[in-house]
């Protein structure tokens, strides 16, 4: 099975994010890679540590590492919405029937063996199978569970799917179609939101057809709305199969709160630079002052950050307001129902 690590600019989260899947995942698998922008230093660095791993790096990858070099030299910010579909899809099409699929800064908790989770999506021709969620159950209150075997839980939506004109009137409210239905109580603010449980960007193997189907027309951008309208799509087209979407019985996976891959997400009032934190932690790791599976499985301790930010004595990347940027983006998902240490 491929394993596709998606990544930007933060070879401490893709070291830790590697060595937990070399320490973990048992069964056949080749790790591929797949980075958007990585300076090349960094990148070296995880190729000689790990040479098994294939790299691969995107058509925007110079322009991304100027963008980087931009940042730090002048503080330009760097266009965190500008993402690399074409690699990721062109990738995806030729790798295996089932993939699993994450990013740099998720990393794998407890064992699992890869070639008994093939079998059993094949047997029970599971589409997606979700490895972590984040402690969140809130999708039992919209779907049937069924035990499938000791790992497996088959999770069956119980929501409407229409044809793709309903899907697209409905999501984008077109001719005020989301607009009326909840005038009428048909509908509420979380109606979107449950049609989640179709999807799951950093923690699933997927059957290829279906994380294809998922990112078409995708065009270098990522539009959850469009994603939702194309899974549903593909599920109406398969729904009579009762094991389509399923997961662990315990999760095997982790991510981080305490950073983003740019500034472009997780704005919040706070005097911090995600790019300056990011490259402090980067070059520390560059230079053996910091080890990347600190802390592990949980994520870095707030000790360690405070002693690297406090070591670096930067204006735009302090400890108290890095807190505070962690805190509330941690309160936006635990909004959600998110269980995060």
């Amino acid at each position: 099975m491929d394993i596709l690590i998606k990544s930007f600019n933060r070879p401490f989260y893709l070291d830790r994010c590697i060595q937990s899947i070399y320490l973990n995942v048992k069964g056949d698998f080749n790790l591929k890679v797949l980075d958007d922008g990585t300076p090349k230093k960094y990148l070296e660095k995880i190729q000689n540590k790990y040479p098994k791993v294939k790299v691969f790096t995107s058509k925007n990858y110079q322009e991304k590492t100027k963008a980087i070099e931009e940042n730090l030299n002048s503080g330009k910010d760097i266009n965190g919405f500008k993402i690399p579909t074409d690699l990721w899809i062109d990738t995806v099409k030729n790798c295996s029937q089932y993939f699993f699929i994450t990013e740099d800064d998720v990393w794998f908790t407890r064992e699992i063996d890869l070639n008994s989770l093939e079998q059993s999506m094949q047997l029970e021709k599971i589409y997606l199978l979700k490895l972590g969620w984040l402690g969140n159950t809130n999708y039992k209150n919209n779907c049937i569970t069924k035990p499938l075997n000791s790992e497996i839980i088959a999770t069956k939506p119980q929501l409407f799917f229409g044809p793709n004109f309903i899907m697209k009137s409905l999501f984008k409210n077109k001719l005020k179609c989301f607009s009326l239905l909840y005038r009428l109580g048909c509908v509420d603010h979380n109606t979107i939101g449950k049609y989640w449980i179709l999807n799951s960007i950093l923690m699933g193997i997927y059957h290829r057809d279906y994380w294809l189907s998922i990112w078409q027309d995708a065009n270098g951008r990522v539009n959850e709305i469009h994603q939702l309208i194309n899974a549903t799509n593909f599920y109406r087209r398969n729904k009579k199969n009762e094991n389509f979407i399923a997961h662990l019985n315990e999760e095997a996976l982790k991510t981080t709160f305490i950073s983003s891959a740019t500034n472009s997400y997780h704005k919040y009032d706070v005097d911090f630079d995600v790019n300056r934190f990011n490259y402090i932690l980067n070059e520390s790791w560059y230079n053996d002052k910091f080890n990347s599976f600190e802390n592990y499985p949980k994520d870095f301790s707030s000790e360690i950050i405070s002693n690297l930010l406090l070591e670096a004595n930067h204006p735009k990347a302090r400890f108290a307001e890095w807190k505070k940027w962690s805190d509330l983006f941690k309160a936006q998902y635990k909004k959600q129902g998110c269980e995060i240490d």
